[in-house]
């Protein structure tokens, strides 16, 4: 159990669902769930930021979306990543890693 929930680091929600889409489809739910999980609960996605976020993915051509029904029969759009998500998230991942590398240089720098 985490000690605390976190906002999350500004820009980073896109990539996160990114990387939740590449693991496997989810609907919008289950994507939350599983950054909450994949976080130890250190970050919990509201709903309307992770609507919104959706949104713009799918009209970047990020991600692709679908009506489907749920575990729970129940309808839900269940988004998938498309090949141009795929390379955004590379790109992405490569200069967080990056930016982290400095960040943690110079935090340890005496």
């Amino acid at each position: 159990m985490a000690d605390k929930q976190s906002d999350l680091v500004q820009g980073t929600l896109d990539m996160l669902i990114l990387k939740t889409l590449d693991l496997e489809p989810r609907h919008g739910y289950g994507i939350s769930a599983r950054i909450e999980q994949m976080s130890k609960g250190v970050f919990r996605v509201n709903a309307g930021s992770l609507f919104v976020a959706c949104q713009r993915l799918q009209r970047a051509g990020l991600i692709k979306g679908e009506w489907k029904a749920t575990e729970n029969s129940r309808r839900a759009k269940y988004y998938v990543l498309t090949e141009q998500g795929r390379k955004r998230l590379n790109n992405e991942t490569r200069e967080w890693g990056r930016q982290v590398a400095a960040i943690a240089r110079i935090l340890q720098a005496s």
